[in-house]
């Protein structure tokens, strides 16, 4: 451990430390002091309520007590006044920390014993806190939240529109790629204003749809007993898709001005491939413009994404390592930038094959999962990079790791180990017998 670390966790042994175990209606605060005597520690219990005045009373009453370090656990929604409440205050440090790292013993657990012994671990330096975005990237969020659910919730009834269709059965899904599309919305409409007739239906068709194979199977799709029950379920669930298009593209616009601030960012985060503006401003809102300032490696960040496999080790026996549960909002996102990165011919798509091949085959449905997940742990790296370094991202080719594999390659990897080792050493390579002398071919 740095010497650093050892002395800032020593120093906080000598000042206050309050821990705050937060509810929906009341908070207990403990605040740990020094004792009377040297090296002891004494603990006092309060209580407060959770209305924001009497919040912002408490972080003055913390500060008045000479109170510099301040502890709770993450508990979603009530976390955020109290959090906000005490960064009024110049209080040294706000942590809020992940309940997993503090959890009480069963039959060891109530409200008071939660806040001290938060008090306690932090003072010991046993807990450290998670990442909370500024107000400004906290606004970018909420909105990007707001969006990922307003998305689903369009999924959703578009899954009960074609569930509608199927109960009719009307077959529209069968032959066309979606069943919200331009001439797929206008067959739908003529249904509900009473056509009944297949081919008059299918002649609506546009594009690759009007190809002869297709008009004939548009024809009976579209021939079912269509009632006048399914055509109101069919208007309703049009309609409320309607409405959430237009929710959706209401938050892209306040979303698109909400992050105006980081267009050097955004602009970076595009550059990687799978990247489009809705997965560069969901990775704003959630990780920040600047990860490497909060997470000390791109490694730190996959793990607090659980974006890499966990260690489940026993007497030197691995056994099945999965992904976390965190990361619920980003993971989604950057498993969907990586079904778009390996469409391109490149480094990502050659990857995704290695990996495919080398977890069980393209038949094997688990091989593909496994191998989409790793390529999202990939863009996640190379994001980090790319907004560290300030560089846009670079792409090496899709014979990348071909040329990582040949002689030339491994000699400079060699090479440039050896200068590790030796700091401004020159390295010579002689082959013996030399080259004209060796067989062709050898």
């Amino acid at each position: 451990m740095p010497l650093q670390e050892v002395a800032r966790r020593m120093k906080v042994l000598y000042e206050r430390v309050a821990g705050i175990d937060v509810h929906k209606d009341m908070i207990k605060v403990a605040i740990r002091s020094p004792g009377d005597k040297p090296w002891t520690r004494k603990t006092e219990i309060f209580e407060f309520r959770t209305f924001y005045g009497v919040l912002q009373q408490m972080a003055r009453e913390l500060r008045k007590r000479g109170v510099t370090h301040v502890v709770m656990e993450a508990s979603g929604v009530y976390t955020e006044p109290v959090y906000y409440a005490l960064a009024e205050q110049d209080f040294t440090e706000v942590a809020v920390i992940n309940p997993a790292h503090a959890k009480a013993l069963r039959g060891h657990k109530t409200d008071a014993k939660d806040c001290a012994r938060l008090a306690e671990l932090f003072e010991c330096g046993l807990l450290r806190g998670s990442y909370i975005p500024v107000p400004e990237l906290k606004e970018v969020r909420d909105l990007t939240r707001y969006r990922i659910k307003t998305v689903q919730a369009r999924t959703s009834e578009i899954q009960r529109l074609g569930k509608a269709l199927e109960s009719a059965g009307i077959k529209l899904g069968s032959v066309a790629s979606s069943i919200t599309g331009t001439a797929s919305t206008a067959m739908i409409e003529a249904l509900i204003d009473g056509e009944r007739r297949g081919g008059v239906l299918a002649d609506l068709a546009i594009g690759r749809m009007r190809t002869a194979g297709k008009l004939a199977d548009l024809s009976m799709a579209l021939a079912g007993r269509f009632t006048d029950h399914h055509a109101l379920l069919c208007r309703l669930h049009l309609d409320r898709i309607a409405v959430f298009d237009d929710a959706v593209d209401g938050l892209d616009k306040r979303i698109a001005g909400k992050a105006a601030r980081w267009q050097r960012e955004q602009g970076l985060l595009t550059s990687v491939p799978g990247f489009g503006d809705v997965v560069a401003q969901a990775w704003l809102g959630e990780i920040g413009p600047a990860p490497h300032r909060h997470f000390a490696s791109c490694e730190k960040l996959a793990s607090w994404v659980t974006l890499c496999p966990g260690n489940n080790i026993s007497a030197r026996k691995r056994k099945h390592g999965r992904t976390g549960d965190a990361g619920t909002y980003i993971k989604p996102m950057l498993v969907q930038a990586a079904w778009a990165a390996i469409r391109v011919r490149g480094r990502l798509q050659a990857r995704y094959n290695r990996l495919v091949r080398r977890f069980g085959g393209d038949k094997n449905p688990g091989a593909k999962k496994k191998a989409i997940t790793a390529i999202a742990h990939t863009l996640l790296k190379i994001a980090y990079q790319v907004l560290k370094s300030g560089v846009p991202y670079q792409e090496p080719g899709a014979d990348f790791y071909t040329r990582r594999e040949s002689p030339e390659h491994k000699q400079a990897w060699l090479e440039r180990q050896l200068q590790k080792l030796h700091p401004g050493c020159t390295v010579t390579i002689t082959i013996t017998p030399p080259e004209a002398a060796l067989p062709p071919g050898a």
